[in-house]
């Protein structure tokens, strides 16, 4: 029987900081999922996060299937727009887009995705139309819960908490680890890692993962698994020549 606590992290762009923080995952058996801009991989810019300049350069699309081999791959749409300032068919072919091009580079269905740009977002007219409209399954939003619960509208999922709320993530996780819950309990972390060199948190990254890593009672996953019990992504058809993906 599977453990009744669950942990799952989410990073949101696939930039290249995502190798460091997946080395530091591996390492001690802990589960993401990458939610990725597919038009917009192989651009190389800059970011001004908390008054620090910092790397944001996206991984390259011949890269993508060898970086997240042991974690999840996610719709981020093609180019990261506030999809409330969209028309319906721009939302859609957006997502659908994204999704198709991450398909072919993965070689696995998608089956959620995090909604990009910050502040508002999503709404639930734009979660009804990704539900109705793909074979989405769940999206995450950018509004902490500060629980464990996973119910409500999964096209509207609230993460626990952002890791930019450093306290209250390691509070939260410490409250976490000494339930002993008779339900489903989910930790959900999210971020971008970029952010990690702006704070020069990776250290403290790298001794938090050791802290909540190796627990019997907890279930290391990605978000298909923690939000839709589903199996961790498996190859199910064929991925083409990298350099015919953008064909």
């Amino acid at each position: 029987m599977l453990p009744l606590k669950r942990i799952t992290f989410s990073y949101d762009d696939g930039v290249t900081q995502d190798i460091r923080c997946i080395e530091i995952l591996n390492r001690y058996g802990l589960k993401a999922t990458f939610n990725l801009n597919s038009g917009l991989l192989g651009t190389e810019t800059e970011l001004d996060v908390c008054g620090v300049r910092v790397r944001h350069c996206k991984v390259r699309p011949d890269e993508v299937a060898d970086i997240y081999r042991t974690h999840e791959v996610a719709v981020h749409t093609l180019t990261h727009p506030n999809l409330t300032l969209l028309t319906d068919g721009e939302v859609l072919a957006q997502v659908c887009g994204d999704a198709d091009t991450l398909e072919r580079l993965v070689g696995y269905p998608m089956a959620g995705m995090a909604y990009p740009m910050g502040g508002v977002n999503q709404n639930a007219h734009i979660a009804a139309l990704i539900r109705d409209n793909t074979r989405l399954r769940y999206a995450r939003t950018l509004i902490s819960s500060y629980g464990f619960g996973s119910g409500g509208d999964p096209m509207q999922f609230h993460p626990t908490v952002y890791h930019m709320e450093w306290e209250k993530m390691l509070q939260l996780s410490d409250q976490f680890l000494a339930l002993q819950p008779e339900q489903p309990q989910l930790l959900y972390l999210w971020g971008h890692t970029y952010e990690l060199d702006a704070t020069g948190r990776w250290d403290a990254f790298e001794r938090f993962c050791a802290h909540i890593a190796g627990r019997d009672d907890v279930l290391y996953c990605t978000n298909r698994e923690a939000l839709l019990g589903m199996p961790p992504p498996q190859a199910v058809f064929s991925r083409p020549e990298a350099s015919k993906i953008n064909e």
